[in-house]
């Protein structure tokens, strides 16, 4: 029996493509203002923590492709329904770190890296569950390095310390992460 589909090749194109384009020029098309200018934040305080350029390009990157596939595979109707109920847990649990990231920038004395690490862990497991079958290993390995970048205890204690320039950078993530979660966006 034959396997072709059209569909099946479609859709691995359309992954392919965007894990080629996944440069600043084309997040702006696909991407509103205000996640771009938090992605931008983030790449900011990345750099500055790892003091390396292209590792701080190449996380952002790599979570610009997470976010690119995971919209590619959820308007293809990609997702079996127990994919789609760890999707909305994933939502869910992404919403919930965006309440606490913000609260423990607003009040003062509240942060604990363990939380926002151990939230982070949460929703990379609840990822990896739910896209299992239908990514590759290189972009599980993708997740995996976004994911474990932001949950570094040593970064989110940078980020969430007094010094700056980290507490200029989460200023603005927090606004812009504040900004979507009043319009509902997270």
């Amino acid at each position: 029996m034959d396997t072709f589909s059209t569909k099946s090749l479609a859709l691995q194109a359309q992954k392919k493509l965007l894990s080629k384009m996944a440069s600043k020029t084309m997040v702006n098309v696909f991407i509103d203002d205000t996640s771009s200018e938090i992605l931008d934040e983030l790449y900011r305080a990345t750099k500055e923590y790892t003091r390396n350029r292209k590792e701080a390009q190449k996380i952002i990157k790599n979570l610009v492709k997470i976010v690119m596939k995971l919209g590619v595979l959820y308007r293809n109707g990609q997702f079996s329904a127990e994919e789609l109920l760890l999707m909305e847990r994933f939502r869910k649990k992404v919403h919930t770190l965006a309440m606490t990231a913000v609260s423990f920038h607003q009040i003062d004395f509240t942060f604990d890296r363990r939380v926002m690490s151990s939230v982070l862990t949460e929703c990379r497991d609840l990822l990896h569950q739910a896209v299992n079958t239908h990514l590759t290993a290189k972009s599980h390995s993708r997740i995996n390095h976004v994911f474990n970048h932001f949950a570094d205890y040593e970064f989110l204690s940078a980020l969430y310390g007094p010094a700056e320039p980290y507490r200029s950078h989460l200023k603005r993530i927090c606004e812009g992460v504040n900004k979507m979660l009043e319009e509902g966006n997270i």
